[in-house]
């Protein structure tokens, strides 16, 4: 029976064996036999000394042209395994598509097929990173089992409460039957399997209509189309989010050139901001204006000058 692993010699070990078979005459069987290697091995390497001094049988190899070769089958090999690394992890490198831990589980279930700093090279993955996850599975799955019971912990007053209960007061409850979990660990529990309380969106409206008031006149009867510039203006309210809070815009707009002839902005919603978006002139005896608020008001809200 052969040896597991194949004694590997320095190329000056080389050199002098060759040497001595060349110098001292003998056979290379009574050379390896001093040298206590294989004739085998000491005959390939009196050959391939023969070819690169140009004594060898025609058309064979030199070690130069071996080495290129060598190179060459390896470059190839991996390229081909490359195409198929490309194919099999297509998904895994589409720009948004390739969450960290995909990667990490693709790189070992295909290790036993394709080698490791290959796979890493082509994925774009630190293979360092790629052993620190490999030590880290056993944490991770303890974690995971830890999550599973915590989510079946947080399943019981979830439905107890017909599932209105959100992340406040399932922490509250788990608390208060003895159970010590950081309220983010809930939260993230709860996202991961789709648990969510029932919430009550609060109706946010700009105008508080008084119902005793009675209603202003259409002057322009819905027309938004007139024919000669100033005769007519309609006008609008909304309100834009900022970093300060809300900011409310009015504009005046003619509905002759369609363009916004006027505007005001401020903090606030009320009288003034309407008023200061109006015009200076109002003897213009045709000239109405319809000021709206964006999805509050059921109806439109009409004055006229």
């Amino acid at each position: 029976m052969g040896s597991k692993y194949t004694k590997r010699y320095s190329e000056e070990f080389k050199r002098d064996a060759v040497a001595l078979v060349d110098s001292s005459g003998k056979t290379v069987t009574a050379v390896a036999r001093e040298f206590g290697i294989s004739s085998e091995s000491l005959r390939g390497w009196y050959r391939e000394a023969k070819t690169d001094r140009g004594e060898g049988t025609p058309g064979e190899l030199t070690s130069a042209e071996r080495e290129e070769l060598k190179r060459l089958r390896k470059e190839n090999r991996e390229q081909q395994q490359t195409i198929e690394i490309l194919k099999k992890g297509d998904r895994l490198l589409r720009e948004g598509e390739r969450p960290v831990s995909e990667l990490y589980r693709f790189i070992h279930a295909e290790k036993a097929d394709y080698p490791i700093v290959l796979l890493c090279r082509v994925l774009h993955v630190a293979r360092s990173s790629c052993y620190a996850w490999r030590e880290g599975e056993a944490a991770r799955r303890a974690r995971q089992s830890a999550d599973d019971a915590l989510a079946q912990e947080i399943t019981v007053p979830h439905l107890a409460s017909r599932r209105a209960y959100g992340v406040p007061r399932i922490h509250a409850e788990l608390r208060r039957r003895g159970r010590g979990v950081n309220r983010k660990r809930v939260a993230r529990v709860m996202r991961e399997r789709d648990i969510r309380g029932v919430t009550r969106r609060k109706r946010r409206s700009l105008t508080r209509p008084d119902m005793k008031a009675k209603p202003a006149p259409d002057l322009i009867g819905r027309d938004f189309h007139a024919e000669r510039p100033g005769t007519e203006l309609v006008g609008d309210i909304t309100c834009l989010p900022t970093a300060e809070g809300w900011l409310y815009l009015a504009c005046r707009l003619d509905p002759a050139t369609r363009e916004v002839v006027g505007h005001a902005m401020a903090g606030h919603h009320r009288a003034e901001l309407v008023v200061d978006a109006l015009p200076v002139h109002t003897h213009r005896p045709r000239t109405a204006y319809i000021w709206r608020v964006w999805g509050d008001a059921p109806a439109p809200c009409k004055t006229a000058l």
